[in-house]
């Protein structure tokens, strides 16, 4: 077996793991490491991340986060729907408007069962 066959996948994971750990290493290497109180305050979660991690915590900030994934990946799927509007004809209009009314309806429930107050 001759090694020269398996010089291009060498090079590519060479190639491969330079671009991918270089701008990591300079980054951490050249870039300032100023740290404060600002910079390591809690941010969007609300609890700080450098305590015990089994500590109570408030569990809305992931409810709505996994809500708002839900809702927003659902929209995505009329992106392809507004694309091919005129080739699919009313059968595909109201196939959208019944699926846009099932998401309507969850976001009512979600409401008014309050997943969605921070109170």
């Amino acid at each position: 077996m001759d090694l020269n066959q398996y010089l291009p996948v060498i090079l590519f994971i060479l190639v491969g793991s330079l671009v991918g750990m270089g701008p990591i290493v300079l980054g951490k290497l050249l870039g300032p490491s100023r740290p404060n109180a600002q910079k390591l305050s809690p941010y969007e979660c609300g609890f700080d991340a450098f305590e015990d991690a089994r500590m109570k915590f408030d569990v809305r900030y992931y409810l709505v986060a996994i809500l708002f994934i839900l809702f927003d990946l659902e929209i995505a799927f009329l992106f392809p729907w507004a694309a091919a509007y005129q080739e699919l004809g009313m059968l595909g209009f109201w196939s959208a408007m019944i699926f846009l009314a099932i998401l309507v309806v969850g976001f009512i429930y979600e409401w008014k069962k309050g997943a969605l107050d921070w109170d």
